[in-house]
């Protein structure tokens, strides 16, 4: 066979954090032998691109098919060795409608998962556009496979051998080649970024560990500027709400600023991640059960770096902002106590209830300091930020609140069509009036139900009401339990596909 496409290996992030895995495009053809990957429209017999892989088989295809009742539903997985002349056939269902984009990707997922384990030589993956959308192509497929090969090995005595993994050569006449190239493989490692920013130990992640990571992945890239706010300069521009978060740690707090500026004139998008590099609770102490699950509570950050970095790699005509808002929360002699009054950079003053609702609080001065500094288009936070969100919601959706219904109707369009589910939440007066303090502006939690929304209205006490603004709250969607097509269990990076796509829709000159 021909091989015509480039031999792709991106060593972008670190190696032994990521199974890389090699990618090849071809012409369309049925494989004389080998391993194969086969796509089966439901039905009652096989058809397309699978009876034609029968055919080659003599009919065996079909008898261990129906001997395994398999027919193809969306995700259903056969795998059978041995049937002349292939070595192994993978069939994976794609359900009876068009394939979509993100069955392209669910697809190239369910792939990975299939061969993970399987070393050496080649991998053929069959894709014809007779059964896909316009948009679901064999890119979108590549990309599903990288997505799901991800595993985070780094502190392990025996990290897989990369050098044993299949090449994955993806047969299909569609001219999608340059898509993953140039694109989708950048977007696999901005998501690659965030799960292991949240996958790291906190005694290998904390604030300005965090910021050195940072500015090696986006080291020569153009149009990139990185500042670096310390302590002093927190304690300096009154971050009284970050500070107060972070001064309780012997590592001190930081925001990290990322400005890629490829758009001309168009004002920024800012996004604002809540980075809490380790969470105990400071001295409202959390459990010790799922504590080190605390690890990952700097999603946030890592979901808006891990955007912007997709952005700049792909040279995206895009202005776009992302702020880390950095900060170990621990219990300490230095540390804020239930019942003080902090005043953050806006003038806000603000109660302590509770010192394990310090997400907040770090975002308040970080979403005010992208206001007055950047004026932008639209702001968008995200941030792991409460355990109500997970309870109404589970681990399918991600929830979003605003003020303004456009900006919450292009982020769920974005988000379904990138395949990461979110559902809007309500946010009202009624939320506003609750965090109501006695003793200062507002209070930081402890205040009555829905704890979500009040979390919303804490952050969005610190936008102008007229200013674009999203709040996405991951809490219950940035850690899964059990696999998913294209997400390994583990840390998901839930919302840079979803920012990604929002960004090309919407802000792309």
């Amino acid at each position: 066979m021909r091989i015509v496409g480039v031999l792709i290996t991106w060593l972008g992030l670190s190696a032994a954090a990521i199974a890389d895995q090699n990618f090849e495009f071809a012409p369309f053809e049925i494989p004389g032998g080998g391993r194969i990957v086969v796509p089966v429209v439901e039905g009652d017999a096989l058809s397309g691109i699978a009876a034609m892989v029968d055919k080659r088989t003599s009919g065996a295809l079909t008898v261990a098919a129906k001997e395994a009742a398999f027919t193809g539903e969306a995700d259903a997985t056969l795998t059978l060795f041995g049937i002349s002349p292939y070595s192994r056939i993978d069939l994976i269902g794609v359900g009876a409608e068009t394939v979509s984009r993100v069955g392209a990707e669910n697809f190239g997922g369910t792939a990975s998962a299939l061969l993970g384990d399987t070393a050496g030589g080649s991998v053929r993956v069959l894709w014809s556009n007779d059964i896909t959308a316009t948009d679901a192509t064999a890119a979108r497929v590549a990309f599903g496979y990288r997505l799901r090969s991800y595993r985070f090995d780094e502190h392990m005595a025996e990290p897989i051998d990369r050098d044993k993994l299949p090449i994955v050569v993806l047969l299909s006449d569609d001219g999608s080649q340059q898509q993953f190239e140039n694109d989708l493989v950048h977007l696999a490692n901005g998501v690659f970024f965030s799960r292991n920013m949240s996958s790291e130990p906190a005694n290998h992640i904390y604030p300005q560990s965090f910021v050195t990571r940072a500015k090696e992945q986006f080291r020569g890239l153009d149009n990139v500027r990185i500042k670096v706010l310390d302590e002093k300069d927190i304690q300096r521009l009154n971050m009284g709400a970050l500070w107060g978060v972070g001064k309780g740690s012997s590592r001190p707090p930081r925001l990290l600023i990322i400005e890629y500026m490829a758009g001309r004139d168009q004002k920024p998008v800012v996004l604002a991640g809540k980075g809490i590099t380790f969470d105990t609770g400071g001295i409202s102490i959390k459990s010790n059960e799922k504590m080190w699950m605390m690890k990952g509570d700097l999603g946030g950050a890592a979901v808006v770096t891990g955007t912007v970095l997709a952005a700049a790699r792909r040279g995206a005509p895009i202005n776009v902002v992302a702020l880390a808002a950095l900060a170990e929360n621990m219990p300490s002699g230095t540390a804020i106590r239930p019942g003080d009054v902090l005043t953050s950079m806006s003038g806000i003053t603000i109660e302590i209830s509770s010192t394990d609702a310090e997400g907040r609080l770090v975002l308040s001065d970080a979403v005010h300091f992208g206001q007055v500094t950047y004026e932008p288009s639209v702001l968008i936070d995200v941030a792991t930020l409460t355990g109500s969100v997970g309870r109404a919601l589970g681990d399918d959706y991600a929830g979003i609140f605003g003020r303004h219904d456009p900006i919450i109707e292009q982020l769920s369009a974005a988000s379904d069509a990138a395949g990461e589910g979110v559902w809007r939440l309500p946010l009202d007066d009624s939320h506003f009036e609750q965090i109501q303090s006695k003793y200062g502006d507002i209070i930081n939690g402890g205040v009555g139900s829905p704890g979500a929304s009040i979390g919303a209205a804490f952050i969005g006490s610190f936008v102008k009401k007229d200013q674009v603004w999203a709040h996405f709250d991951i809490a219950g969607v940035d850690y899964l339990e059990e696999d998913r097509p294209t997400v390994p269990a583990g840390y998901s990076g839930w919302g840079v596909r979803t920012l990604d796509e929002y960004l090309r829709r919407h802000h792309q000159d």
